[in-house]
Formats: C-alpha cells, sequence, structure tokens
C-alpha cells in the first residue's frame, strides 16, 4: 500500500498495559466510525506495515485502545510507539453537499461569483489557524480563507468550487 492512497488516521500514542496493547491517538471528529476495524497501515521505517486488530474499544474520547495480533509484551508494543497509523482512501465516509475532504479538491477550479474562474485549487494550507485554498491562476498564487460563508457551492460533478470572496481580497492578488 502507498501512503498517497491512503489517510493520516493517528499516532500511536502509547502503551496501555503489560500485554502489548497500546493507544492510538485518532486524529478525527469521529472517533467512534473507526473503533471496530479489522486493520490498519502502520508506518514502520518509511514503509505501511499492515497491522491486524484483535481488539479495540474507545478510550477517553479521542484514543483507541488496542490489541494487535502478534504484540503480546511491552517490549513489542515499545517498538511502534509515535508510528503513525494510516487507513486507504477508500475507507472515508462520503461526504455529501458542501462538505469535503481537502485531498479531494485538489485540481478542481475556484469560480468566484464576481470574478468568475481564479484558478485551479493546488493544495490546503493547513498550518495557520484558518485553512488556507492555495489556487493558481498562471503563475500567481491565490490564498483565500476556508470560511463556510466564502462556500457557495462544492460541484463534485464539474469539479469546481463556487466562492462568494468579499470585494478585495481576491483582486488584491490579480491587481484588479
Amino acid at each position: 500500500m502507498r501512503k498517497e492512497d491512503c489517510f493520516y488516521l493517528g499516532k500511536i500514542a502509547k502503551k496501555f498495559s503489560y500485554k502489548g496493547e497500546v493507544l492510538i491517538y485518532l486524529d478525527t471528529d469521529e472517533p467512534g466510525l473507526y473503533e471496530n476495524m479489522e486493520s490498519v497501515f502502520v508506518e514502520f521505517n518509511k514503509h505501511l506495515v499492515p497491522f491486524f486488530i484483535e481488539s479495540s474499544s474507545i478510550h477517553k474520547g479521542d484514543f483507541l485502545r488496542t490489541r494487535f495480533e502478534d504484540i503480546d509484551s511491552e517490549e513489542e508494543a515499545e517498538k511502534i510507539l509515535g508510528c503513525e497509523v494510516y487507513l486507504p482512501l477508500s475507507m472515508l465516509p462520503k461526504l455529501e453537499g458542501d462538505k469535503f475532504y481537502f485531498h479531494e479538491i485538489i485540481g478542481f477550479d475556484a469560480e468566484d461569483l464576481r470574478l468568475g474562474n481564479i484558478g485551479k485549487i493546488t493544495g490546503v494550507n493547513d498550518t495557520s489557524a484558518q485553512p488556507l485554498f492555495e489556487i493558481l491562476k498562471g503563475d500567481i498564487e491565490i490564498l483565500v480563507p476556508m470560511i463556510d460563508d466564502f462556500i457557495v457551492k462544492v460541484d463534485r460533478e464539474n469539479k469546481k468550487i463556487i466562492l462568494d470572496t468579499p470585494e478585495g481580497l481576491v483582486d488584491l492578488y490579480l491587481d484588479i
């Protein structure tokens, strides 16, 4: 399995018991969706390795208490501490309406109600407090805050996002 075909689910945060159980921090808004998985991919030595789950349960909200097959001791659990956990993209729940996954909109056209097509979405910058659409128009990069009020429609069929940006925001980049 390639990392590009997967999404980041979380990280093996700590050992839980002397029998090799671990706590996986789930980086998701809905941890309950991932309580009954059969397996996950663990990034070990820069490779995704399948790990089969014997048992798991939600622990204190954001953690998944997990017992993997073939990990029966604290020493074995220690080896995978800090490793990132992934699942195939096909396991993501389908989103509808104007909700979307960041990876899903890469390549979509960005269309502003006032300005028309303002470029192609090349990425999402989520390193700041407010995620930003990264839009490329020719050789100009336009950054638009990912605010619900700006997003009019996500048109998956035509691969475009329709935005209603305030006057001056996009104009600043395009010298309008």
